[in-house]
């Protein structure tokens, strides 16, 4: 029987902590109560990010001061490059795995003496080139978000990626849409389809709309990993929080998701295991009209079909018409 696939699930704790060490820790353990596979952060120098003129996404407007650059915004909601230590520390003692996104040189080197298992390239990097380069030289597996990308420009990352080291078995290109929140009609899950189908690559899915049923719908389509904003309070300040997840919510994800993995089997068409007591009860048998004499031959005057499903199956109907009657049969008799 073919092993139920693991759906990888990625509780995006992202930078909703608010530069709190404390929330932060909190998040592990939220993280690690809805049974997600990972816990992951962004690890970002601000000023090696973004200049002074850097403007913010719309929705970031709606969510922070509108008076702000947005590295005033992000240089508030980012933790210390040594705070990730400490939070790495804290997901082996929750036994989590640790992730973070980063953006810069500076935070790459940071999360490499944590010595991930994976790194998380975001959507914006996707054309970076000396960034891919370096992530993919780590020797480590890679996913890659493709938020506001071509096909092609998946393919520039991916052959980068491959170029610098990355084995083909270990990349795992999620689809995603980094409107926050994603409008339903924006998220076009089968464009994840048309990236298995034509780079030949493991695919999730990065889902920033609001409530669970999305991400939930691609697992059924063959999602191998999933990643979800949450957030500990969806009114804390911050750009990201009213597109998340409360922790209730994610657990409900995280438990929808589980239920699926094991709903879509191993494909094979065949009664299962807890059904095969049912086919007796449900299916019928060849039984007696009404009275038969033994000699008497049969037809469709004195022959039926009924339930129980214990006798001869209707499947024989036509080589038993004609046949002459072993013996006496009572109405509902089974034929033998």
């Amino acid at each position: 029987m073919k092993a139920i696939n693991h759906v990888f699930i990625i509780a995006e704790a992202g930078v909703n902590h608010n530069a709190s060490i404390e929330k932060a820790i909190k998040m592990i353990h939220v993280a690690k109560e809805a049974g997600a596979d990972a816990v992951k952060f962004q690890t970002a120098v601000p000023e090696l990010v973004m200049t002074k003129y850097a403007g913010k996404a719309e929705y970031q407007l709606q969510t922070t001061k509108e008076n702000e650059t947005q590295l005033e915004m992000v240089k508030k909601i980012h933790l210390p490059l040594d705070a990730y230590e400490k939070l790495n520390a804290e997901c082996e003692k929750q036994n989590i795995e640790f992730m973070s996104t980063a953006f810069d040189d500076v935070s790459i080197k940071t999360l490499k003496i944590l010595n991930l298992k994976r790194y998380k390239i975001p959507s914006g990097e996707i054309t970076n080139l000396p960034y891919l380069r370096q992530i993919g030289s780590m020797g480590k597996p890679v996913i890659m978000s493709t938020g506001m990308s071509t096909l092609e420009e998946v393919r520039y990352a991916m052959d980068v990626l491959f170029e610098a080291g990355v084995n083909k078995y270990d990349l795992t290109i999620l689809h995603c849409n980094t409107e926050y929140p994603t409008a339903m009609k924006d998220v076009n899950l089968q464009a994840m389809l048309t990236i298995r189908d034509e780079l030949g690559v493991k695919v999730g899915y990065s889902d920033h709309t609001l409530g669970i049923e999305v991400p939930i719908a691609a697992v059924a389509m063959g999602a191998t990993v999933i990643e979800k904003h949450f957030t500990l309070d969806r009114i804390l300040p911050g750009p990201d929080h009213a597109a998340s997840l409360e922790p209730e919510e994610l657990k409900s994800m995280v438990v929808a998701i589980r239920n699926i993995e094991h709903s879509l089997g191993d494909g094979v068409k065949t009664p299962s295991p807890s059904e095969m007591k049912n086919i007796p009860v449900a299916r019928k048998s060849i039984v007696a009209k009404k009275p038969v004499q033994k000699g008497e031959l049969f037809s469709e005057e004195n022959l039926t079909v009924k339930r129980p499903g214990t006798g001869i199956s209707p499947t024989e109907w036509d080589e038993y018409m004609g046949k002459s009657a072993d013996r006496n049969y009572q109405i509902d008799d089974l034929i033998q």
